[in-house]
């Protein structure tokens, strides 16, 4: 199916007649996408699933999206319209490839983890991760609920079953009991929850802005980890020592990001037949916790 008349059809059954033509869109994975041109108003971004998993996927975006802004005080776009079947929001601009660009990131980030802490991990409703739900039941114990609710719940998925053997399993199994051992014991703050490069862009002004959140309350570095294992470009380097000033990272954070990426290579490899590289990110990180004879 070609995306754009597919969008264009979706945009003016929902009222928004006046959008003469989209534009496909790149950059996504999971969802299509477009850039709609309109008769007299500033272009919008569209997207949509070709059959989507379910009716709250994009309510639960734009409920994230105004989490961070009005919560975290993160820029993102403006939603026009979240229904069952289409979200479309104001466009945004690529990121500027600049050291300063990615300093201002680093500030919007630390201020987003530093000034939402919650008491318990989770979220007041499930919400989605590319097209499979997220699952937030509250709970007090951070590592319980990164266990069950970011790592082991990935086992089962039928990709995730053939890429990885009963000893990987059984290795995530033994990280999993050995978590309060492996990271620092953390509060949970209002994280991104899909903190990729690419969900990183600019506000016309040239400011710093997030789109397509998976939110919960959650240790920061999971989001930290998410910006560091998926290739930052070079002048991104200096975001990282300036978030780690700005909230009092320990030296150490950097062993850790591979335990915390791993939930986000688990919902990869259930969800793309090209995992770009995430079965073996996984079985690396997990070497450490296999039995040894």
């Amino acid at each position: 199916m070609q995306s754009a008349p597919f969008l264009l059809d979706l945009v003016h059954r929902a009222g928004m007649r006046d959008v003469l033509a989209v534009e496909p869109a790149k950059g996504g994975v999971a969802a299509v996408a477009g850039i709609g041109t309109r008769r007299d108003a500033p272009s919008v971004f569209v997207k949509a699933f070709i059959d989507a998993p379910a009716d709250d996927v994009f309510l639960a975006e734009a409920e994230g999206l105004a989490a961070l802004r009005q919560l975290g005080g993160v820029a993102t776009p403006e939603v026009i319209l979240a229904d069952r079947e289409l979200l479309v929001l104001s466009v945004l601009l690529p990121k500027p490839r600049s050291e300063t660009f990615w300093e201002q990131f680093a500030h919007t980030l630390a201020h987003l983890h530093t000034s939402t802490t919650h008491p318990r991990f989770g979220w007041h409703r499930d919400n989605w991760l590319g097209r499979r739900r997220q699952v937030n039941t509250w709970n007090d114990n951070g590592f319980t609920f990164f266990a069950q609710h970011r790592l082991l719940r990935w086992l089962g998925q039928p990709r995730v079953e053939a890429a990885l053997d009963r000893e990987d399993r059984a290795a995530l199994e033994r990280l999993c009991h050995r978590l309060p051992d492996l990271l620092p014991d953390r509060p949970a703050c209002l994280t991104h929850g899909d903190l990729w490069a690419q969900n990183i862009l600019a506000t016309p002004d040239g400011q710093p802005a997030l789109i397509d959140p998976a939110v919960s309350y959650l240790w920061a570095e999971v989001d930290l980890a998410h910006v560091w294992s998926t290739s930052p470009p070079p002048e991104a380097q200096r975001f990282f020592a300036v978030y780690a000033e700005l909230t009092s990272l320990d030296r150490d954070w950097q062993t850790r990001m591979p335990i915390l990426q791993l939930r986000q290579h688990l919902a990869v490899l259930a969800q793309f037949d090209d995992d770009w590289g995430a079965a073996d990110q996984i079985r690396a990180t997990l070497v450490p916790f296999r039995t040894r004879t």
